[in-house]
């Protein structure tokens, strides 16, 4: 599957998110954050007919890091997966990776509905969903996406996994700083992660689209989802 891969200099991690379960490829694509997005990078993802861009980031992510355009004409929803600030407030994100994607599981309902919804409407694609690297928060997001469109449990882990490679965290964890110049490592990703993602979301809700009802999405949407993107 690493032939999913398109280079867009200044994007980090971008990929093509179909090609599994009946989503069609060109359709829907994952990334990294567009805050370093080259002139050169803008010219390819006009050509690839990029409409509307999802960004999961926090605000204060956002204001630390715009994605820049170069004169692209998309929309651009933000819709954060998680709690306004990383490391303060009432749900501070937690700092274990093991804990983190169930806790996306649960805080990210709203917006991963939101992407469906939008996803519904005519004139919405091609798409982009990215965060800050696009392997966590993006990963979950596309995971439902995927399942949504009849993907199984071992093809949207394999796309899953393939953020370490696209980040070149394949030989072990990299250190980076993040957007108040903290230096962090950004660590791998394992299959076990986004099985524990799913696994919160089938305890508490049954199904994807149990789920993604649960937060406000009408059966009329998901058909309209399946239909867009589907072959």
């Amino acid at each position: 599957m690493t032939d999913a891969f398109i280079d867009i200099p200044g994007v980090r991690n971008f990929r093509d998110a179909g090609g599994i379960g009946a989503l069609r490829r060109g359709v829907l694509y994952r990334s990294g954050s567009f805050h370093t997005l080259t002139e050169e990078g803008a010219r390819r993802l006009e050509a690839l007919g990029l409409r509307t861009v999802f960004d999961l980031r926090s605000a204060y992510e956002l204001e630390a890091w715009p994605d820049q355009r170069h004169g692209l004409d998309h929309g651009a929803l933000n819709l954060p997966s998680l709690p306004p600030h990383p490391r303060n407030g009432d749900r501070p994100w937690p700092e274990d990776q093991a804990a983190l994607y169930p806790f996306m599981a649960e805080t990210a309902g709203p917006s991963i509905a939101a992407v469906v919804r939008r996803l519904a409407t005519p004139d919405t694609l091609a798409a982009v969903v990215h965060c800050a690297v696009g392997k966590d928060r993006t990963g979950v997001t596309i995971a439902v996406l995927q399942s949504l469109l009849g993907a199984s449990e071992a093809e949207i882990t394999a796309d899953f996994l393939l953020s370490n490679v696209g980040l070149g965290l394949d030989k072990g964890p990299i250190p980076y700083f993040d957007e108040t110049g903290t230096e962090r490592l950004s660590r791998p990703v394992g299959a076990e992660l986004l099985a524990s993602s799913l696994a919160w979301i089938h305890d508490h809700h049954g199904t994807v689209p149990d789920y993604l009802r649960h937060h406000g999405t009408t059966d009329a949407e998901l058909d309209a989802v399946r239909a867009h993107l589907s072959d």
